[in-house]
Parts: C-alpha cells; sequence; structure tokens
C-alpha cells in the first residue's frame, strides 16, 4: 500500500484545478505520481507545489542533471528513502547511471562540481548552524527548496517504497526504469507554464529576491502562502511553538521524535495539543507521524483535507526557515 492514511480520490476521477494539474505532470513529468496524488485533497497546495517543481527542477536552462543530484542530496539530508530513489532513477534516465549510482550508496561524487553541489544541498538542512546561503541561480535554489517541502510531505504521507519489497533500489531495476523514463526526462520543458494553475491570488504574492524575476519565485511564494493556510487549522500559541521550534532547532533530528514531540507540547492548550504535535513532527521527523497521531486528529478534524493541510503547515515552516537564510543574504 502507496499510502499511510488515506488513499486519494484515483486520478480518473479528478475535475478541475486537480485534473489541470494532473494534465500538466502526464504532459511534463511522468505522470500523477502518489507525491501528488496525495496532495489532491487540498487543490490549491497541490497546484503550486506542482508549480515550484516544474518550474525548478524541469524547466528553464540550468543543468538538468545538477538539479536531479540537488534534490536526491536534499533528499538524502531529510531521510526520505522514496525521493532518494526516485531521483537516482531519474540520473539513470539522463545518461549518468556512475553518479546515480554513486548517490545510491552514498558516495561524494567524483566530479569536483557534483561533490560541491552535494555539500551544500546537504548543509541545507542546518542552514543556521552551516552559516548556509545560496550562490546558485533560481532554479538551482528552488529545485532545492522544493524538496525541503516534497520530502516532508512524502515521509509523512507515503510509504517508503516506490515497488513492491523495495525492489527500485536494485541496480538492475534502476537502470532498466531509466532507459524507460529517458525520453520524457530530457524533453526540454518552456519555463512558466504551471503559472497559471496557481490560485488567482498568486499574481498579487511578493516573489522572493533569491529568485529575481524567475517564475520559480512565483511558485515558492505561492507554495509558501498556500501551505501556511494549514496553521489556520492551530491557534495562536500553537502556531507560536511550530515556529519557534523550527528556529532554534535549525533542522536538529530529534533522537526519540515522539517523546520529543510529547515535551513540546506540554504548554499548548489540550485542544491544539496532537495538531501541533503533528505539525512539529512533519517539520523534523515526517515519517515519525504515527497511526495513533492520526485517529487522535481526525476526532476532531474528519477530513483527508485537513490532515494534509496540517501536514503541509509544518513541512512548509521548515522550507522557509531554509528560505529565510536566503532572505537574509539579499539584505
Amino acid at each position: 500500500m502507496t499510502y499511510r492514511f488515506f488513499n486519494p480520490t484515483p486520478t480518473r476521477a479528478a475535475t478541475g484545478p486537480t485534473a489541470a494539474v494532473y494534465q500538466q505532470l502526464r504532459e511534463d513529468f511522468l505522470g500523477p505520481l502518489p507525491t501528488f496524488q496525495a496532495l489532491s485533497a487540498v487543490p490549491e497546495v497541490l497546484a503550486a507545489t506542482w508549480a515550484l517543481m516544474r518550474e525548478a527542477l524541469l524547466a528553464g536552462d540550468s543543468p538538468r542533471v545538477d538539479r536531479e543530484l540537488v534534490a536526491a542530496a536534499v533528499s538524502q539530508a531529510n531521510r526520505c528513502q522514496f525521493c532518494i530513489d526516485a531521483h537516482v532513477l531519474l540520473l539513470h534516465a539522463l545518461g549518468e547511471p556512475g553518479l546515480a549510482e554513486a548517490v545510491a550508496r552514498g558516495d561524494t561524487p567524483s566530479e569536483p562540481r557534483h561533490a560541491e553541489l552535494v555539500r551544500w544541498a546537504q548543509a541545507s538542512r542546518n542552514p543556521r548552524a552551516a552559516d548556509w546561503t545560496s550562490p546558485y541561480g533560481a532554479e538551482i535554489t528552488g529545485t532545492l527548496l522544493a524538496f525541503h517541502f516534497i520530502n516532508r510531505v512524502v515521509s509523512a504521507l507515503l510509504h517508503p517504497d516506490l515497488l513492491p519489497g523495495g525492489l527500485q533500489r536494485s541496480a538492475v531495476v534502476r537502470s532498466v526504469g531509466g532507459r524507460l523514463y529517458a525520453k520524457a526526462a530530457r524533453e526540454p520543458k518552456e519555463p512558466g507554464r504551471s503559472l497559471p494553475l496557481l490560485d488567482a491570488d498568486a499574481d498579487a504574492t511578493v516573489a522572493p529576491a533569491w529568485a529575481g524575476d524567475s517564475p520559480v519565485g512565483v511558485a515558492y511564494a505561492s507554495l509558501r502562502n498556500a501551505a501556511a493556510r494549514g496553521g489556520e487549522l492551530l491557534g495562536d500559541v500553537a502556531r507560536q511553538t511550530v515556529t519557534a521550534t523550527v528556529r532554534w532547532e535549525d533542522g536538529r533530528f530529534p533522537v526519540r521524535p515522539a517523546d520529543w514531540a510529547i515535551d513540546l507540547v506540554r504548554d499548548v492548550p489540550g485542544t491544539d495539543r496532537i495538531g501541533t504535535r503533528i505539525a512539529l513532527l512533519a517539520a523534523f521527523a515526517p515519517s515519525a507521524i504515527s497511526p495513533g497521531d492520526v485517529a487522535l486528529w481526525r476526532l476532531s478534524h474528519p477530513a483527508d483535507a485537513d490532515l494534509v493541510r496540517l501536514v503541509a503547515y509544518g513541512a512548509i515552516t521548515a522550507t522557509d526557515h531554509v528560505a529565510r537564510a536566503l532572505a537574509s543574504a539579499h539584505l
């Protein structure tokens, strides 16, 4: 079973904005993969996530291999096995089997430029501790931010195996899969095509300075706004707890996530404790969100959409902590 807590509406039943996103996914990527299907309960978050990934990872002029390498390296830093496997396969599809297998083993790439990209991407997990910022353009930087968000959503809502029994971690399977997806992975994509899918108010968002006039900036601002609205499910003290924890913990992995989260929510009003716990785990250790956590949350919020909104809120709070390192560098 791919999904941890619910099964999304089948792709054939999608309508409206969700159907439009799925159509672009078929045309420009590998189809409506589980990552995007899991977000379909909240179409505005789905559309903004797709827009950021498309404009950063797929479109534009930056070398696609560099961007796939960054996606894989960030996924390693965030311990998202599902995304590591997906982007190792895509490195195969781009004709880089040696690099792909080095990433799969956790080795440092032999080419200095690739090794530096990996070091930079992995340092972003703890931006304050690493004094981290970005020397790269909007597409590579946007790819990094896209996967800080996507890794957390995937680890929270999906099981880690792309294929039954973890077959995707076989080098032979990766090689065959790469050949199957080679044509789709190598086709150039025109920038900006996803932006009409965003909420109407996306045009009014202020793109961050690090993005310049790239569509990546509009897509990131739209995702930040759409995902942050999940915080409206919590009260002020709960939101302040999530924000403050993300800042002071600076990406540190909790040794025992369940106990860590319980301690942090002791002073949160009782009605918000379980929601705050889930949001904090989504930010730091999303795979530690348990069926028990979700069952308690559903007592007051039974809809799948509210679970997705809450996870997206925790994920974007952690992602924007990284993005703020970029903002301070441009002051």
